[in-house]
């Protein structure tokens, strides 16, 4: 190793942050035209490993700034300031079918991110870097408090931004592989909302009884998010992704206690027998099991299950009868709903009923069916286990990487501008804080 190369200098700015913020990779003081690769990598809860890379070539003074300057291989291609983030992968010899997700939003997500020389591509476990920094990611900005939620039956968990409050609330629904997820939520508070994730399928309530919930949990869950001393009653929304959106719809439109202020659907439908309960409608689907498709990697297609579009009023939300604003989130390449047929319906739907001021679509090119938070990273396909079948399935949920990445990035950008609008009459949170 050239001597000068041992004084390679590597910054990350900030280097505490939150999920949704970017930051500046500087390398200094490296050999004016040497080529390096700059990696990051992640050990998860569950014990398996993450790496992205790229390369990169030191300009005239010995620098490199991720933010500016294109990567010319690796994970990522091109000039991507949050390439490291969102090109993640398993590291070589992993077993197939991973997500990463992060279950304890009270720790942050830690990544390692190291300087080498030379263009690499594998045995990055045999070299040793150059520099390194370790950097931290959180779902929850400082203040943020969690608090767990049994009352009334309810398996849930209420994030509140820092602050005295009163916050506008919101009830976060995910999809049918059940548990309290919540990441989402924890990052919602970060930006002002007082946000409580629900575990509904898989409920402690339904654990102990082997009964699934009814509607009437969803309207406890609101009860109790409403009747909070921090959280501003009359302001209050549902945010749902794939079975969730199933959830939301039905709740915003039929139920006489929910009182939405705005509702914001991700990659769902509203195909749904609209008289069901969660188990009805489940049942409702599975009943089409046998419009399984299988990809050529034999992983499981489900967006036929709900196709074609029903024109049967009752087997699908009457959104004509909705009063508040909607917005709908499509990843054009979705594989597991048919969220673009089901978007395109319910357009055609409010347009005859007269409401269709009420609605906002976001439609991404080539984004799958797992659209998160910025720079999360993107799972074409992923072992899920549903609540149905207890067996595992390799499930095909689309998008490609680059295109998906930039939807998450734009969607939650405009998600957040929805949100405010209609919950803080479009002033921006004065509790929103940085680490």
């Amino acid at each position: 190793m050239d001597r000068k190369q041992c004084c390679v200098k590597l910054s990350v700015q900030p280097s505490r942050g939150l999920m949704d913020e970017k930051f500046i990779v500087l390398v200094q003081n490296a050999l004016p035209g040497s080529q390096l690769t700059i990696r990051a990598l992640h050990r998860c809860e569950d014990g398996h490993s993450w790496e992205a890379f790229g390369h990169y070539t030191a300009d005239t003074i010995g620098t490199i700034n991720v933010s500016d300057d294109p990567s010319i291989g690796g994970t990522y291609s091109g000039v991507e300031q949050m390439g490291l983030l969102w090109s993640f992968r398993p590291i070589p010899g992993s077993k197939p079918g991973l997500r990463m997700r992060k279950k304890n939003i009270q720790t942050p997500m830690e990544v390692t991110i190291s300087v080498y020389q030379g263009h690499q591509t594998e045995g990055f476990a045999d070299l040793v870097p150059l520099s390194g920094v370790v950097v931290e990611r959180w779902y929850m900005a400082p203040g943020v408090r969690r608090i767990p939620v049994t009352e009334g039956g309810l398996t849930a968990a209420l994030f509140l931004p820092s602050g005295p409050g009163p916050f506008p609330g919101l009830l976060d629904l995910w999809g049918g592989g059940g548990q309290l997820v919540e990441y989402r939520a924890a990052l919602l508070a970060s930006h002002g909302f007082a946000s409580m994730a629900i575990d509904y399928l898989t409920a402690k309530i339904t654990m102990e009884t082997g009964k699934m919930v009814d509607n009437q949990y969803f309207e406890t869950a609101y009860r109790v998010l409403q009747q909070h001393p921090q959280v501003c009653g009359s302001k209050i929304a549902m945010i749902g992704l794939s079975f969730g959106t199933s959830i939301t719809l039905k709740m915003a439109v039929y139920s006489e206690v929910i009182k939405l202020s705005a509702a914001v659907c991700i990659s769902g439908s509203h195909v749904q027998p609209v008289d069901g309960s969660v188990e009805e409608i489940l049942r409702f689907f599975q009943k089409n099991g046998d419009k399984t498709r299988f990809s050529e990697k034999n992983e499981v297609i489900w967006r036929d299950l709900l196709l074609p579009i029903p024109t049967d009023p009752s087997l699908k939300v009457n959104v004509g009868r909705l009063q508040c604003p909607l917005l709908l989130v499509v990843g054009e390449d979705d594989q597991n709903w048919p969220a673009q047929e089901s978007a395109l319906d319910i357009k055609e739907m409010m347009a005859r009923a007269g409401n269709s001021h009420l609605l906002t679509v976001l439609s991404y090119p080539n984004a799958g069916h797992l659209i998160e938070p910025p720079y999360t990273t993107h799972a074409r396909s992923s072992t899920f286990k549903t609540i149905e079948i207890e067996e595992k399935v390799m499930c095909l949920w689309g998008g490609q990487m680059v295109e998906h990445s930039r939807a998450q990035e734009d969607a939650w950008k405009k998600i957040l501008v929805f949100l405010r609008e209609n919950l803080y009459g479009g002033r921006n949170p004065t509790s929103f804080s940085h680490l």
